[in-house]
């Protein structure tokens, strides 16, 4: 694929996402923090890490930008421009946006001071309910110049949900899809434009999800199993595909960062497999190509499964790695050959099954969750919390300790993984009390949320 197919319009400007590998090492690191649901009465906010070795300020947090008012559970958030800006160079990977999970707020912040940023507005989540009977805001992707945003469910809390669509002024258009025919439920969403394509997943409606987990509204059919392949343009589902029980709650979908490929792959979280698709000339097939065995564990009330809460793809599509929250690990998989995956790394980092209660020295309340990974692909930072009711159940000492930000050292070449004991962000001696550290990205890119043309 040459550069000029793929070029991408925002923050550094990069060509392609080989190009992207090349860029300067980063410099700093965004991190969403939360005091909800830790009894601290503070506003969730946005730390700025130091990642640079050669800083006196490395791996310390050395800003904090409050949000406007309390309990928004910031969990997610995206960018408003990406490479889909369509080659307008006018469009700057400037304002990032992170939802409130909880009070449907949208905190759109300006990242022109990379060091310090600052809330430049917030579009209310009451708002966003009048207008759209949309609530649980949840993935963001920039389109071209707007904005979609996955939304988990209606004004009420009830699934299923839907599509919110911002202008780049962050105005409210309304509903982005003509249709949700076979969506029980929503939660995260990638499209790749020369297929005409968006895959979503399903996790549950708020009103399920946020009081905590309950193993019996599993039994009564509450929390998702399928994904939906979507006609992108035509805006509604085409296909939807039931994982059933290898494929309960699926959450992370990536598609591989090349946009002529059509490869793709979901983690399903409680099942904790991961499935894979693509395209096969007259749809799109989808297998199971990773199985992580479920461990009994005393005191648990079923076979403890790993969790696979989050999953990421290397900007060349090399690389799938994955978190696996309960259990306590992060897998690096080759997937050169994506329906074959091999195991080339893996490291353990707190968990239940008492494997890593102590990393570098530190002792680490929570398992590896959030993951964010260099563009080069030899940093891979890691975070503890899940959501503050789940935190609170499953990891109870977070609440007084804190998360946690780790760093994991990759080997792009010929696989491997091994901690970073050097870096180290602790999250439980913030100024105003212990917090809860969630998803990252970097300032003018990140190789998560990219969607190149």
């Amino acid at each position: 694929m040459a550069d000029d197919d793929a070029k991408a319009c925002c923050g550094p400007g990069y060509a392609s996402p080989q190009a992207a590998m090349k860029a300067p090492r980063e410099k700093l690191l965004y991190a969403v923090a939360l005091y909800t649901g830790t009894g601290v009465e503070a506003p969730d906010y946005l730390a700025t890490v130091d990642v640079d070795p050669d800083s006196p300020t490395y791996s310390r947090v050395i800003h904090r930008t409050e949000m406007a008012g309390l309990g928004d559970e910031l969990h997610h958030s995206g960018w408003n421009a990406c490479s889909s800006c369509h080659h307008d160079e006018s469009k700057k990977r400037r304002y990032l946006i992170l939802p409130g999970v909880r009070t449907a707020n949208l905190n759109v912040i300006d990242t022109d001071d990379p060091k310090a940023p600052k809330l430049h507005k917030v579009v209310p989540g009451d708002e966003i309910k009048a207008k759209t009977d949309l609530s649980g805001p949840h993935t963001v992707h920039c389109l071209g110049s707007d904005i979609i945003v996955s939304m988990l469910g209606d004004a009420k809390g009830n699934a299923p949900g839907g599509f919110l669509h911002l202008d780049e002024d962050f105005e409210i258009v309304g509903r982005w899809e003509n249709g949700i025919d076979g969506m029980n439920y929503n939660y995260d969403f990638w499209y790749q434009p020369r297929h005409n394509a968006m895959v979503s997943s399903e996790w549950a409606a708020p009103n399920t999800f946020m009081p905590g987990f309950d193993l019996e509204d599993v039994a009564r059919g509450k929390y998702g199993h399928s994904i939906h392949f979507w006609d992108f343009a035509g805006k509604r589902i085409e296909r939807s595909v039931d994982l059933g029980a290898e494929g309960m709650i699926p959450l992370e979908v990536r598609f591989h960062h090349d946009p002529d490929s059509s490869h793709g792959f979901v983690g399903a979280t409680l099942s904790a497999n991961v499935f894979h698709w693509h395209k096969n000339g007259k749809g799109w097939d989808i297998e199971k190509v990773i199985d992580i065995p479920p461990v009994d564990v005393e005191g648990f009330p079923v076979p403890m499964p790993s969790l696979i809460t989050d999953i990421l793809i290397s900007m060349d599509d090399r690389y799938l790695y994955l978190s696996n929250w309960l259990h306590g690990d992060l897998r690096q998989y080759d997937i050169a050959d994506p329906s074959n995956p091999k195991l080339t790394g893996q490291v353990w980092l707190g968990g239940l099954l008492g494997k890593a209660p102590e990393a570098g020295g530190h002792t680490v309340h929570g398992g590896p969750q959030m993951i964010q990974l260099s563009l080069d692909g030899r940093r891979l930072y890691v975070t503890t919390s899940l959501f503050s009711t789940w935190d609170n159940q499953f990891y109870p000492a977070m609440k007084a300790g804190g998360a946690a930000m780790f760093q994991i050292d990759c080997d792009p070449e010929n696989g491997g993984m091994k901690l970073n004991p050097a870096f180290f962000v602790d999250f439980g001696k913030e100024p105003k009390g212990p917090a809860r550290a969630h998803e990252m990205r970097y300032p003018g890119g990140d190789v998560t949320s990219d969607i190149w043309l």
